[in-house]
């Protein structure tokens, strides 16, 4: 059965203070990570954790390679926000459960039913092919 977004999961995840590991934030301005981070951060109020190949820094927050380099001061990691391909979500899906993190957001056109449901079986909320920022309209923030 394929996964469907619960509105109630998608509005509290948007509602509620936490922290948001950013799989694929780069410094690349023409990519959607770039300026929905900022929306995550400057709108919702979240705290923001780049997570890029190089463990580059973005938008002044320090950027790790990956999600088991992000060190236990800034954990637990409350959603992991994928801006990565399909094919390669799952292992982020792995390496989010293997951390801890208590939900996953795959971004616009993001889809693996296979690791969505390793992610519920492990406790993550899952929400799969939605933006936060296009989102938030339907609740007003």
């Amino acid at each position: 059965m394929p996964h469907v977004n619960d509105p109630a999961v998608l509005e509290r995840l948007m509602r509620t203070k936490g922290r948001w590991a950013i799989v694929g934030l780069s410094t690349n301005e023409w990519r959607a990570a770039y300026d929905t981070s900022l929306f995550i951060r400057d709108r919702l109020g979240m705290e923001i954790i780049p997570v890029n190949l190089p463990g580059d820094p973005v938008h002044g927050e320090t950027g790790y390679a990956r999600l088991a380099d992000i060190p236990d001061s800034k954990l637990p990691i409350d959603v992991v926000d994928c801006f990565v391909n399909s094919q390669k979500v799952g292992a982020v899906v792995d390496q989010a459960i293997a951390v801890g993190a208590k939900a996953i957001w795959m971004q616009l056109g993001v889809i693996d039913e296979a690791a969505a449901e390793r992610a519920k079986a492990a406790g993550l909320d899952v929400i799969m092919n939605a933006c936060p920022a296009q989102d938030a309209v339907r609740f007003g923030l």
